[in-house]
């Protein structure tokens, strides 16, 4: 792979994503994702119906939003790449294989040892060759660094790279064209990397809030510390949201924008995931479900007169389990 020489602007940080980039990106993807509906409608909470606008980004290609970062990074890079690698525990993985395959390029994906049948299954469906290394995705990423530089393959990350950031950021622009107003917006968090493209896309003209489990509360914890911190998660969504620190990029654009973070219990999760699928048959995996469960549970409470945007951000889910 031929090195590429990149030029920052003196007044702007290494690795900062802002909407220009988004803007960019949009033109990049156009043709590539899907522009994923919206459905307003009523879901129930403990205070009773609250008027919601629901984001079907589970719908994206792949069962994922990652798909957009993948795509919008392989594009970006040009014809010279031909080979990647990424570290995942599973959709970032299954987004990459797709990205790569569409693009006719090769991809090796690192997983840990507890990443899940299902999700290593679609990777292979994708054409990728799937290596395990390690029993946590820092292991797995560790070896995908090292082997991505013995290859001279390009090193895709999930969540903490600037392309991939704003790819998935083109679901804000989305947004801006679908719903009226300024809604605030509840998105799952992992790394990181959702939250951070919406608001680096709205930036603070409309609230982007980071819903988080609360037993791997990792947005919550770096914005306490000022800087990303290591997080021993636990509970039901940690297989699929993976990372035990947030993003840089995601923490940079969190403080910029002010993004906060919002907790929700693992029983809290699991409700919104079965409401999902009682009273309007969707099927969404475990962190798919995260954004809403905020609002269901009466974590978040909206205005009066605002309809929260919620965000369901993932399909890829192994239906006999669920």
């Amino acid at each position: 792979m031929s090195e590429r020489a990149t030029t920052v602007s003196p007044h702007r940080p290494a690795g900062r994503v802002d909407r220009s980039d988004v803007r960019s990106a949009r033109k990049r993807l156009a043709g590539q994702i899907r522009k994923t509906p919206v459905f307003h409608t009523s879901i129930a909470s403990p205070s009773g119906p609250v008027p919601v606008t629901i984001k079907l980004e589970h719908l994206q290609h792949g069962g994922t939003f990652k798909v957009r970062g993948s795509l919008n990074a392989l594009l970006e890079s040009g014809a010279g790449v031909d080979q990647v690698v990424i570290a995942s525990g599973g959709n970032a993985g299954i987004a990459a294989a797709l990205a790569a395959a569409r693009l006719g390029k090769s991809c090796t994906v690192v997983v840990p040892e507890t990443a899940p049948h299902t999700k290593v299954a679609a990777m292979w469906s994708h054409g990728a060759e799937v290596l395990w290394h390690g029993t946590c995705y820092a292991e797995a990423l560790q070896h995908a660094t090292e082997l991505a530089t013995e290859r001279g393959a390009l090193l895709l990350h999930g969540y903490d790279l600037p392309a991939v950031v704003a790819g998935i950021g083109v679901v804000g622009l989305e947004l801006e064209e679908q719903v009226r107003g300024r809604p605030p917006v509840l998105a799952a968090v992992g790394g990181g990397g959702l939250v951070a493209g919406i608001a680096a896309a709205v930036g603070r003209r409309q609230r982007v809030i980071g819903v988080e489990p609360d037993g791997a509360a990792i947005l919550r914890a770096a914005l306490a510390a000022e800087r990303p911190v290591d997080i021993v998660g636990s509970g039901i969504t940690v297989d699929s949201l993976g990372p035990t620190r947030i993003g840089d990029i995601a923490l940079d654009v969190a403080r910029r924008h002010g993004v906060r973070s919002v907790l929700v219990s693992d029983d809290a999760i699991s409700a919104a995931r079965e409401y999902l699928w009682r009273e309007f048959r969707i099927l969404v995996e475990v962190s798919g479900a995260t954004a809403l469960a905020a609002v269901h549970s009466g974590v978040y409470v909206p205005a009066p007169d605002e309809r929260p945007v919620v965000v369901l951000c993932g399909a890829n889910t192994d239906v006999a389990v669920f």
